[in-house]
């Protein structure tokens, strides 16, 4: 299936033989304290930037709906972020996994964002767009 939105994300995981539960890690693109005026022009022109995660979540799909309602019930709304990075993670015999399995998985997804591995996640600005981010001499689309 071919995912060009949150919604089609959602119901390509609630499609799935085994309950899957989504992950998240909330992240912010920003930009080093002391930098040289071309990387704040690249950023500027949405390119370059660090990513630092600000907080991680995780749901059943079955029991997420809209993107909005997502934000709003996991995100406070002072927590500064402009890209959520989503996996899923696939239950076993029919039994979804719990909060407590997806620990692991969201410390590994919080230092992949932080180390700029993020090609196995799906990536959504505030709005709930899909987001694909290409390597640093690309812009952000």
């Amino acid at each position: 299936m071919y995912i060009s939105n949150y919604e089609d994300l959602l119901n390509a995981a609630n499609n799935q033989d085994q309950p899957q539960r989504m992950l998240f890690v909330f992240a912010n693109a920003e930009l080093p304290d002391e930098i040289a005026k071309s990387q704040k022009e690249q950023f500027e022109g949405r390119k370059g930037g660090n990513l630092t995660p600000v907080m991680c979540a995780d749901k059943l799909a079955s029991e997420l709906g809209e993107f909005a309602g997502l934000v709003k019930e996991f995100v406070p709304a002072e927590t500064s972020w402009n890209i959520v990075f989503v996996a899923g993670m696939s239950g076993k015999s029919g039994i979804a996994p719990s909060s407590k399995d997806a620990e692991q998985y969201l410390k590994g997804m919080d230092q992949s964002v932080k180390d700029g591995n993020i090609g196995g996640f799906i990536a959504f600005n505030r709005e709930g767009v899909l987001v694909q981010l290409l390597p640093p001499d690309k812009t952000v689309i």
